[in-house]
């Protein structure tokens, strides 16, 4: 049988466009979804990435590669599965006074704690120093975030993202407690409630996001969403408890 040739990959200068994301290598390759490699991770560049549905994602000793999956994995915040376990959680961490949630309080430590969580299957990370310097520039610059999870003013569990107008991009999540990331999660789809944010792009495909509400949408119906998203202008970065509530009354699925 002849082997099929890989298609071509674009190898992009610093500052150069982008290929439309459609343009990914396809399901048969033997990377489906990668886009282009090399170019830059400075803040126009990632903005430009995620503006047009691409984010990049490589290892150690890998050029800078960059990616769109199709499906696109997101989560709609409106189908969030509060299961009654996280439920509990949720209320005994909302009834604890020494228990807050705080966005871009400890940014640089959410980021360095994600690098040095274990994955499962995974012997490193793939949030190496070039990864956490661009998205700590990029979060300086107002594009990136983190939700973080503090207890007796201790760090305790967290994630970050990027968002782009009323558009948000899931990146990495750590915990040193149980449920920690989950209601880091939480605490997310509850702030994106209120200000009526549709869904988190989680980018790939996992049954921990799956049992979460997470579903795979085809990439042509998430680029089109995401269109009308980026130009608009963005929430205010800030949590407030009344939220918890709002989510705890919600219509958000129990199981």
């Amino acid at each position: 049988m002849t082997k099929r040739p890989s298609p071509r990959l674009p190898l992009l200068q610093p500052g150069a466009p982008f290929p439309a994301a459609d343009e990914a290598w396809p399901a048969q390759s033997p990377a489906p979804g990668l886009v282009a490699v090399g170019g830059a991770l400075d803040v126009p560049t990632l903005r430009a990435a995620y503006s047009a549905g691409i984010f990049p994602w490589f290892s150690a000793g890998e050029p800078i590669l960059w990616w769109s999956t199709d499906p696109r994995m997101v989560l709609p915040v409106a189908q969030f599965r509060l299961h009654r376990s996280l439920r509990r959680r949720v209320q005994q961490f909302t009834r604890d006074p020494r228990c807050e949630i705080r966005m871009d309080g400890a940014f640089a430590q959410v980021m360095a704690a994600c690098a040095g969580a274990p994955r499962r299957g995974q012997t490193g990370t793939w949030i190496g120093p070039a990864m956490r310097a661009a998205y700590e520039a990029l979060h300086t610059a107002g594009h990136a975030h983190s939700v973080e999870v503090w207890v007796d003013e201790c760090l305790v569990a967290g994630l970050y993202c990027v968002g782009i107008g009323r558009a948000l991009f899931g990146e990495s999540m750590f915990t040193t407690v149980t449920d920690g990331s989950k209601i880091a999660l939480a605490a997310l789809v509850a702030w994106c409630r209120h200000h009526q944010l549709a869904f988190i792009d989680c980018q790939q495909q996992t049954a921990h996001l799956a049992s979460l509400g997470a579903t795979p949408i085809p990439r042509a119906q998430f680029l089109h969403a995401l269109q009308a998203l980026v130009g608009q202008a963005p929430p205010p970065w800030r949590f407030e408890p009344v939220y918890w509530s709002e989510l705890m009354h919600s219509g958000c699925e129990q199981r």
